[in-house]
């Protein structure tokens, strides 16, 4: 898989190479076909531990989705200028925001949503999964779906919700959107037990 491809573009490449259909994915992990269809198209983001049963439905590891997450250092700090962004979809880009991210039980990242070129509307699946989340607006404007609530968010508001709830969220706006989020538990995290965690 290239570095250059989106975890969406990597999931349909793999999913067809194997000859599974969206179907047959959306029956083995619960999700339903129309998130893995906007996710494997760019549309909408997904939750870490719900990306884990992908992968363990696929047959590959949740790692490979992430060749370019931050290496294990004894440094504590990330300088803004060591901010490393992957893409994640084809308007989403993200940076772990910890060297050695299995460590620890939260997961902290910086976010960026591209804003969306097409004018055509299609209506963003919801997903729920375990764990808690926290969001903090540093540049833009959101639109957070929450349960049965749609609400703008601007630069300064945050929520703090627990990911068992429906949600997901879009940039509608033409500007870049930039996001503090933190997870917890982290699908990262290495101990004994293995736990899963949220992923906008």
């Amino acid at each position: 898989m290239s570095p250059s491809e989106t975890i969406g573009e990597k999931i349909k490449e793999i999913r067809t190479s194997k000859n599974i259909t969206l179907k047959q994915l959306s029956e083995s992990t619960g999700l339903s076909t129309g998130l893995l269809s906007q996710l494997e198209r760019g549309i909408s983001s997904i939750a870490i531990d719900s990306l884990e049963n992908i992968s363990s439905a696929l047959g590959i590891t949740l790692s490979s989705f992430f060749a370019d997450q931050p290496s294990d250092s004894n440094e504590p700090i990330i300088y803004s200028f060591d901010h490393k962004y992957s893409q994640i979809a084809p308007k989403i880009f993200q940076t772990i925001l910890s060297h050695d991210p299995a460590s620890f039980k939260m997961l902290p990242r910086l976010t960026q949503l591209m804003p969306q070129t097409s004018s055509k509307e299609e209506e963003i699946e919801m997903y729920s999964h375990d764990g808690e989340e926290f969001i903090y607006v540093l540049e833009g404007t959101i639109t957070l779906l929450l349960d049965d609530r749609k609400q703008v968010l601007n630069p300064g508001d945050c929520v703090q919700f627990k990911s068992f709830v429906n949600h997901n969220w879009i940039n509608d706006t033409n500007k870049v959107v930039k996001l503090l989020t933190v997870n917890t538990p982290s699908p990262l995290y290495q101990n004994s037990t293995k736990e899963s965690v949220p992923l906008l």
